[in-house]
């Protein structure tokens, strides 16, 4: 369960990232959107969107926004459309982009992000992703998948990627981090699924 101003925050950083990235995929957004979170709570120790992910064969991804950019948007309806053209599937906006629920450093983050993955495929952002020692490679190493997903014996787990390592070394950042992730399951459970 979203709170709208969480579905605002998801479906406004969907429509930032698809307006200023010309044919933007559906994979390539999954990663885009991990990675904004990837880079903000390693810059501040505060999760961009604080969304849940898991050990995908195809990096970090949220199982919610997967579901809503595989079918018809239901959560996201008013903000993205699919377009399908062969066997890629496309996500353009709806509408123009709307800033209330961002910071000016979000916006900045979101621009640096485009800036550095706009010409940037799916296939190098996968691999970025699934770098040695990222949380998608600990997290597929600690519980035995690694070899499974590259041998693609399996392409999907329900093992939930610990954010919070990448600031395990940063006390400040890794109690900014818990207190947000710990306030965001309070004030809407299922806000936050994170541990």
């Amino acid at each position: 369960m979203y709170t709208e101003e969480h579905i605002d925050k998801i479906g406004n950083t969907i429509v930032y990232l698809t307006s200023r990235i010309p044919k933007t995929s559906k994979t390539k957004l999954l990663k885009l959107l991990y990675i904004l979170d990837e880079i903000s709570i390693k810059t501040s120790g505060l999760p961009f969107l604080n969304l849940e992910y898991k050990v995908w064969k195809f990096g970090p991804v949220a199982n919610d926004i997967f579901v809503e950019l595989s079918t018809s948007p239901s959560m996201l309806k008013g903000y993205i459309e699919r377009e399908i053209d062969g066997q890629h599937t496309y996500i353009k906006p709806k509408k123009e982009f709307c800033d209330d629920e961002f910071s000016q450093r979000e916006i900045e983050l979101m621009q640096t992000v485009v800036d550095k993955f706009a010409n940037v495929d799916a296939d190098a952002l996968i691999a970025l992703t699934h770098r040695k020692n990222s949380p998608w490679y600990n997290a597929a190493v600690k519980n035995s998948v690694l070899e499974a997903l590259e041998a693609e014996k399996i392409s999907t787990t329900e093992i939930v990627i610990n954010m919070a390592e990448l600031i395990e070394y940063d006390e400040r950042k890794k109690n900014l981090y818990h207190e947000f992730v710990e306030f965001s399951s309070h004030v809407a459970p299922g806000f936050s699924l994170q541990k």
